[in-house]
């Protein structure tokens, strides 16, 4: 992305970390510049454990200007209506000053304007395609785009979150079966929703592989599309983000043609929302509360924002939206 995600020494610095559920063995670092602030950007996983998480989050408060939460939602949305996660609340609780954002604000922006464009720009035409998007509880504005970008989803929330062999098909029922489930779901501990730790980096079994089959295009977290994904998925498209080139590999090998990722690739490997949000409200110096989501559309505008489009099997961006 020009004059965004690009070493800079020019401007303020900012410093984000963000504290993970999931793997160490995905941690990195990064300096990248976002408008004209400069970011240092931390990734800490603390292999599902919720209370060393929470310690870090205490011993960061007022050391560094955004901490980002992975491997979580704090806030589902559906509708208008917001649910909070149990574990997540305790960890957003640990810091007092520092401001700690779990990308679900950024989402409900970011993620329908990704799929606005890959309409508009991208390789393959939406209208009519089939979606299996495996949870849409945590992505409820990527849902809704796909529905209006003519797409036939079937959403797997309790397929792969609950193991109930039901495909939801419309976004009417999705609404009415997660409101139903909503309040109970936030109460369990994360691990029950969530792959965390070593869930992440254990071999995919596959589930519901018909699913996977009469999908074009599988969307959603990438933990959860890795946790069931079946041996091959030739010549099909994969729309998430937080990828390594290690899973840009393995999905490859299985024969999937496109990745989309919502989020720019630095170093190669994609944000996650949450670490993206936490840089947005560094580089605007705002508390999250204050900023409304014309705030981060418009920081989106600045910096000329597109989705990531990479032919995995040409190892070359895609022309129209490839970066």
């Amino acid at each position: 992305m020009d004059g965004l995600w690009e070493g800079s020494a020019l401007g303020a610095t900012r410093t984000v970390v963000s504290v993970s559920l999931g793997s160490a063995r995905r941690d990195h670092r990064v300096r990248y510049r976002l408008a004209d602030v400069e970011i240092d950007i931390e990734r800490r996983g603390f292999n599902g454990d919720v209370e060393a998480a929470r310690q870090a989050i205490a011993e960061l408060d007022g050391r560094v200007d955004a901490i980002g939460l992975g491997g979580l939602d704090v806030y589902l949305y559906i509708g208008e209506d917001r649910y909070v996660i149990a574990d997540g609340e305790r960890l957003l609780q640990a810091a007092s000053r520092t401001p700690v954002v779990d990308g679900s604000r950024l989402k409900r922006t970011l993620e329908p304007r990704a799929v606005r464009q890959l309409a508009a720009h991208g390789p393959l035409p939406l209208k009519g395609l089939p979606v299996l998007m495996v949870s849409a509880l945590d992505r409820f504005g990527m849902a809704v785009a796909l529905e209006e970008a003519g797409c036939r989803p079937v959403y797997g929330d309790l397929m792969f979150t609950a193991g109930i062999p039901y495909p939801i098909t419309t976004l009417a029922e999705l609404q009415k079966i997660s409101r139903r489930l909503a309040k109970e779901m936030t109460r369990l501990p994360v691990r029950m929703l969530y792959p965390t730790g070593a869930a992440q980096e254990s071999e995919p079994e596959a589930r519901f592989p018909e699913e996977y089959e009469r999908a074009a295009l599988v969307a959603g977290d990438f933990h959860l599309i890795r946790r069931y994904l079946p041996a091959s998925l030739t010549d099909k498209a994969v729309l998430t983000n937080t990828t390594t080139a290690e899973d840009r590999g393995d999905l490859a090998r299985r024969g999937v043609r496109w990745l989309f990722t919502t989020t720019p690739l630095l170093d190669g490997r994609s944000l996650g929302t949450n670490v993206l949000e936490a840089a947005m409200v560094a580089a605007m110096g705002r508390r999250p509360e204050d900023l409304a989501a014309a705030d981060f559309e418009e920081l989106l505008d600045r910096i000329e924002y597109r989705p990531e489009v990479v032919d995995l099997q040409q190892g070359a961006a895609g022309a129209d939206g490839g970066h």
